[in-house]
């Protein structure tokens, strides 16, 4: 089991990303004016029925449980029906080939978290460089933040998740029964300049990521070229996950 010692070091320190070209930020204020985002090609994701790789490599290493039992679901990485992850009124309005099939979700990194303004205990709170973050060590397991996401990316253990992780990874801690947890955009990674794990694993290379204040980043260029979609934009949230159809 990774210590607490680890955890906080790892969630407060500074570390100079390479390769993703990331710092990770502390609460006391990042040394990162990034903004990290992620965009999804919908279609491409699709070429590959069934696929749940990406699914499968966050949830290893970050040691996310397996329940039997889904009321008791915990999930970083998941798929919805598109109509449901966009909550589209008109159905007729979507495009023949995206109807019913599932699109990629996960915490949309909000650049206006409703989340972080109601945590009592400042577990969960937004870094410079955009990245929501959670102190499972702070939570006090009141829920009020997976109340106020409206797109369901967090998860509560209702029970102990620690023995219902097949192989444990030392690389990231193990949580606690009581407390929340959702999609850290792989901080942990991006501290020893590593891509998310969703992003390197993808067979179909349809997840880009990157940081939107620098002109020159794929993400950037991609976003500026073609027509994306966010999830639930009218909240006003920010989401910082963006889906190109």
């Amino acid at each position: 089991m990774t210590s607490r010692r680890l955890f906080l070091r790892m969630a407060g320190s500074a570390a100079v990303a390479g390769a993703a070209g990331a710092a990770l930020g502390c609460r006391a204020g990042a040394t990162s004016r990034r903004r990290l985002a992620v965009a999804i090609d919908v279609r491409r994701c699709l070429e590959l029925e069934g696929c749940r790789i990406c699914i499968d490599a966050c949830h290893s290493a970050h040691n996310v449980p397996t329940l039997p039992d889904r009321a008791h679901e915990v999930k970083w990485v998941w798929k919805e029906p598109f109509e449901r992850a966009f909550a589209i009124e008109e159905p007729e309005a979507i495009a023949e080939s995206l109807r019913g099939q599932p699109a990629l979700v996960f915490c949309n990194h909000c650049d206006n978290p409703p989340c972080v303004r109601v945590c009592p205990t400042q577990a969960t709170w937004k870094r410079e460089d955009g990245i929501v973050a959670i102190d499972e060590h702070r939570c006090i397991g009141c829920r009020y933040c997976v109340a106020a996401c409206p797109y369901g990316s967090r998860s509560f253990n209702w029970v102990d998740p620690r023995p219902h992780v097949a192989q444990p990874m030392s690389d990231y801690p193990t949580r606690a029964r009581g407390v929340v947890e959702k999609c850290n955009l792989c901080e942990e990674r991006l501290a020893a300049g590593r891509l998310p794990a969703c992003v390197e694993s993808c067979p179909a290379k349809a997840m880009l990521f990157g940081d939107l204040q620098d002109p020159a980043s794929e993400i950037r260029r991609a976003l500026k070229e073609r027509y994306s979609i966010r999830r639930k934009p009218e909240l006003g949230t920010r989401p910082q996950i963006y889906y190109f159809i």
